[in-house]
């Protein structure tokens, strides 16, 4: 009898444990929104939507080029969009929230070795098994859990002509030191100008990634421990 009950009560436990964790489903959750309907003037480039990404083909998960973020994170961004607007300043948007088969694929990408499409333009100084030891892509991501985004700052003169971006000194996924944002090889103004956009980016509650000037994490996160891998659609 008591091993019955032992083994009732495992079986009970097991269920609310299981209970409790996040169920997989392809609905996006009611906490996430379109940033685009919360930003004042975004300007969305989704690369991992398209074919002009470091693997040179769209990524699984992403079906829409959406800016998707949790609502605390696109209302922080809003915020910093208001912020910059005086300055004749916009957001434009590279990666917002990332599935977490996106993820997966990537790290398919990095363990075939000859997989090179984009090296040229992304990784061209750079070996790219050694990505993962140098931080430059990881096999869980925080964009997973929806309060992260990959982003530049963009000139706008009032035109329906789209923003040009600043010179941050490189690209988006550029994959190199010359991308960590205190570089001192770049410019004085391509400085200048990495130092605007995180300034503007950690009023608003954001805090950066050092090896990557155009990555941010927002402080407080709704979500701090849940990889989401609803599409993006």
């Amino acid at each position: 009898m008591l091993k019955l009950s032992l083994a009732l009560i495992a079986t009970f436990g097991t269920q609310a444990a299981l209970a409790q964790q996040p169920q997989a489903t392809d609905d996006r959750p009611a906490a996430f929104v379109d940033s685009a309907t919360l930003v004042p003037g975004l300007v969305t480039d989704m690369r991992y939507a398209g074919s002009h990404n470091f693997v040179g083909r769209s990524i699984d998960g992403y079906q829409a080029p959406h800016c998707l973020l949790t609502r605390s994170a696109a209302t922080a961004l809003a915020a910093v969009a208001r912020d910059l607007a005086p300055r004749g300043l916009v957001i434009k948007v590279f990666d917002c929230y990332r599935p977490t088969r996106a993820v997966a694929n990537f790290v398919r990408w990095v363990r075939d070795p000859s997989d090179q499409v984009a090296k040229a333009e992304f990784y061209p100084d750079v070996d790219k098994r050694t990505l993962f030891r140098d931080g430059y892509i990881a096999s869980q991501s925080g964009h997973s859990r929806g309060s992260t985004a990959d982003l530049t700052l963009a000139k706008t003169n009032g035109t329906e002509f789209e923003p040009h971006e600043l010179d941050m000194g490189t690209h988006f996924d550029f994959f190199s030191p010359k991308s960590w944002t205190a570089d001192p090889t770049v410019t004085a103004e391509q400085h200048a100008n990495r130092m605007l956009l995180a300034d503007a980016m950690r009023r608003r509650g954001f805090r950066g990634y050092d090896k990557e000037w155009w990555h941010f994490t927002l402080r407080g996160e709704p979500f701090p421990n849940t990889y989401f891998d609803f599409p993006v659609r």
